[in-house]
């Protein structure tokens, strides 16, 4: 396929490079990043569009990417698949679908999980919103991208099944670092710890594939000084998205509230920018009972 890739980054450049080496041929354009090997270079974010067969973008924000829609939908050509990976609000994502519809082309919302080294190892989930034609259309795409692409319903479902998906992970994040500094202060063992936890009720990602205590169970950024996976940055928007859509429903969320104000003083407060999402964890163990 002829593909457009609108957004270069940490995540938007390896999947284009993924796509570059898989044998389409993408065009890129970045008003930061230089595309990575294997893609051409577009002078403006249209140019990238004109002539593809589907334009994917990768963006930071519902503001940015309703900015981009605007330029690129009229140069992209008639049945062309205008796939969004960016994690924006729903009422942005709806707005930019129903853009694209009227000019005749294929939307889909596909916010993604699986973060930068998903991103670089093409194993991503996809969480997609939009039509079963559109998403059949892409559908060797996300196979390239990732391992897994979950079709939502309509356009504006990928992003509501991304913002429940990482509401649940935030308040579990917490949780799991609460509870290992707890055990910490109880003079309970880590490594005990998650033994018992990782195979009875307790059991959830965060414990078992991503643990934020260093040195326990696999792998993760913990053993890795807290260098960021998922960086709490990023976390803070996503709960901050599922708030905003929570107040628009009128849905009662007050552990993904409570969530979004403790990663909110992390990051803005405290010493969490820059830092993964699970360095939760010694910001528990140096705090004392506050309530």
């Amino acid at each position: 396929m002829k593909i457009g890739f609108i957004g270069l980054g940490n995540m938007g450049g390896p999947m284009a490079a993924n796509l570059a080496k898989a044998g389409h041929a993408v065009t890129g354009f970045d008003l930061v990043t230089t595309p990575p090997d294997g893609v051409a270079a577009a002078d403006s974010a249209a140019a990238a569009a004109t002539g593809a067969d589907a334009v994917i973008t990768m963006l930071p924000n519902g503001a940015i990417l309703k900015s981009v829609a605007a330029e690129i939908i009229p140069a992209m050509s008639q049945g062309a698949v205008f796939l969004d990976c960016s994690t924006v609000d729903v009422a942005s994502a709806r707005e930019v679908a129903d853009m694209a519809d009227a000019a005749g082309l294929m939307p889909l919302d596909a916010p993604v999980s699986g973060g930068i080294s998903g991103a670089a190892a093409g194993t991503l989930t996809f969480m997609v919103g939009g039509g079963d034609l559109a998403f059949a259309a892409v559908a060797d795409l996300f196979d390239v991208m990732g391992q897994k692409a979950v079709h939502c319903g309509p356009s504006g479902n990928g992003q509501a099944a991304k913002i429940c998906n990482n509401m649940i992970l935030g308040a579990t994040m917490v949780a799991t670092c609460e509870a290992f500094a707890l055990a910490d202060k109880l003079g309970l063992d880590r490594q005990a710890m998650f033994d018992v936890v990782s195979t009875s009720s307790g059991y959830s990602w965060t414990m078992n594939a991503y643990c934020p205590a260093p040195g326990i169970g696999p792998q993760s950024p913990a053993d890795n000084g807290y260098a960021p996976g998922f960086a709490a940055d990023l976390m803070l928007k996503d709960l901050r998205l599922s708030q905003q859509a929570a107040e628009a429903v009128d849905a009662d969320t007050p552990m993904g509230h409570r969530a979004m104000e403790l990663y909110a003083d992390f990051v803005e407060h405290e010493d969490g920018a820059g830092k993964d999402f699970s360095a939760m964890l010694p910001r528990f163990e140096s705090r004392r009972r506050s309530a």
